[in-house]
């Protein structure tokens, strides 16, 4: 009786099926890159200032240049100026006044201009930027600063909430349909956050689209990763992180050619109804249909992408069946994830390293949205280093082994971040090569933490402690907002100065995990209990046992893929 992966070696592992499956939904893993990090465009804060009824006219009339006009009507303007002053107040000046002269224009209501009153922007801001975001249209300046801020969580916390029932989805109702419903979902409230009328209904539409996308990303890489043979699938999976990356890129050029928002949104949004083609492109996950028992829908499909790959269907084809382990008559519960001394030590650390990969990821990608002298090449030179970051950890995983590269590239994350700090602003080009050598280090962490998550927990527990590791991921996306905006508030490197100690945290904490290079997958509580002191290597013990088909999460894990950006 042939197994899911017998059968896909004889019909093909990698072939022109699984080619195009790998095609089509790579397009998916591109398309959730503006949702995940769109925030740099969409919630970017040009410099701006109070706006002044009578300043156009008296700039006008006395013909001053913009730098003039600032001198003379902007508080806290020049380089020592205070930067709360400029941006958020004005004086208490009639500028319609004639006795108002060209030179110095204040010099006859006071000595100083320091004595002069100050008061809000009560006629809303200027804003020197020739497109808009959300920040130019609905004034999220100032006292509403924090408001970029949750846009940003919002999506977050949409991950963390969506996540609670996708899976069960994509267990229960199948990886196709949850794919095509959440990708529909994702779509439409992209598109409607682009017409979107006030702040309050695109935070809405913006959780929205936050509970599914994550979802449908991670159907997309289920249904791949369950296409392709055993051979394939770490590369399969590593190459859809790769998309994602292609993903960045292309977020980068769009938003150079299209600087309003609106447009912005929409042009990232719309092409994504296409993937509404994959009912008729796609079959049904064969692994998943005979799971749930539809053992003739399976082998049609078997059937189906034996005759794509120009192969010849297995002649015992019909008597296929899942190669699943001895039933597991343990029930996991949360408890079970601290019972034991080593699994409490593991769970812990794991969701330190899951918490600070989030923070220190989307914390260096805002904070280079924040300070970058130009944005688009900024952001454009940092999505670059996640090309080789894939590579890196192809090379490295089987060679090396995990622990030791996860607390390097930790160490490299958090060293980067500090020297930051300590580059002068004349020096941005160095700046910007260091925080592209930080932002390397801490995808290629992101992503190895998603393989130690899983090789490290009982298989009855090991989606339970996938899920709960990783919702720190999520809570992590949920602060960062927070942490990145409001501290550069008090000072511009702080945010960086919290990475930094962060990262060298988790490198350190890291090296207390087992090696599980060479090691089989633990199958109960006391081989978990003993990783450190008992190896197995996996091409010596083959088990045989009956578990239930492992859900996305686990999958995604187990692959050592980056499923939680």
């Amino acid at each position: 009786m042939p197994s899911m992966d017998d059968a896909l070696e004889q019909v093909g592992e990698f072939g022109w099926f699984q080619k195009q499956a790998f095609l089509a939904l790579c397009l998916l893993s591109a398309a959730f890159a503006p949702i995940y990090v769109g925030i740099v465009f969409l919630g970017f804060t040009p410099d701006h200032r109070c706006q002044s009824p009578g300043v156009a006219e008296l700039s006008r009339r006395c013909g001053w240049s913009p730098a003039e006009e600032l001198n003379f009507t902007v508080p806290g303007s020049g380089p020592a100026g205070d930067a709360f002053s400029r941006h958020c107040l004005s004086y208490e000046v009639d500028w319609n006044q004639s006795a108002l002269g060209c030179v110095d224009p204040l010099a006859g209501l006071a000595t100083n201009r320091s004595h002069l009153p100050l008061g809000p922007c009560r006629h809303g801001w200027v804003y020197d930027t020739p497109g808009s975001t959300i920040v130019t249209e609905f004034d999220l300046v100032c006292e509403d600063s924090w408001k970029v801020d949750l846009f940003q969580s919002c999506v977050n916390l949409g991950f963390f909430l969506g996540s609670l029932g996708i899976g069960y989805i994509a267990d229960r109702f199948g990886r196709k349909l949850c794919l095509l419903a959440t990708a529909l979902i994702s779509s439409v409230s992209g598109i409607l956050m682009a017409v979107a009328p006030d702040y309050t209904s695109l935070l809405l539409f913006r959780l929205l689209q936050g509970l599914v996308s994550k979802g449908s990303w991670t159907a997309g890489f289920t249904l791949l990763t369950e296409f392709v043979g055993p051979g394939y699938r770490r590369t399969v999976a590593i190459l859809y992180q790769g998309a994602y990356t292609v993903g960045l890129v292309l977020l980068c050029g769009l938003a150079y050619a299209l600087p309003r928002w609106r447009e912005l949104q929409l042009a990232v949004s719309v092409p994504t109804l296409l993937f509404l083609l994959y009912y008729w492109c796609l079959p049904e996950s064969p692994r998943w249909l005979l799971l749930r028992k539809k053992s003739a829908q399976a082998i049609k499909i078997m059937d189906r992408i034996a005759q794509k790959n120009g192969r010849l269907p297995p002649a015992d084809l019909k008597m296929l069946s899942l190669e699943e382990e001895v039933t597991e008559t343990q029930s996991p519960s949360f408890a079970d994830l601290f019972r034991r001394p080593q699994l409490r030590k593991h769970t812990g650390i794991l969701m330190y390293l899951w918490f600070t990969s989030s923070v220190l990821y989307q914390g260096l990608i805002m904070h280079l949205g924040a300070t970058s002298g130009n944005l688009y090449l900024d952001f454009f030179y940092s999505a670059l280093v996640e090309f080789p970051a894939d590579f890196i950890i192809l090379v490295t995983i089987d060679r090396v082994g995990r622990v030791q590269p996860l607390a390097a590239f930790n160490l490299v994350a958090a060293t980067a971040c500090f020297a930051m700090i300590f580059i002068p602003h004349e020096l941005h080009w160095l700046s910007i090569v260091v925080a592209c050598v930080g932002r390397m280090g801490i995808t290629i962490v992101f992503q190895m933490v998603c393989l130690v998550n899983a090789e490290l927990y009982p298989t009855f527990i090991r989606n339970l402690g996938m899920m709960v590791c990783s919702s720190l991921c999520d809570l992590g996306g949920v602060i960062t907002p927070f942490l990145v905006f409001r501290l550069m508030e008090v000072w511009r490197s702080l945010p960086l100065a919290v990475f930094a100690v962060f990262g060298l945290v988790a490198g350190g904490v890291t090296l207390l995990l087992p090696e599980t290079k060479g090691v089989s997958l633990p199958e109960t509580i006391e081989d978990a209990e003993n990783l450190r002191r008992k190896a197995k290597p996996k091409d010596k013990i083959k088990l045989r046992t009956r578990t239930p088909e492992p859900r996305a999460s686990e999958r995604d894990a187990s692959l050592g893929t980056e499923g939680q950006r």
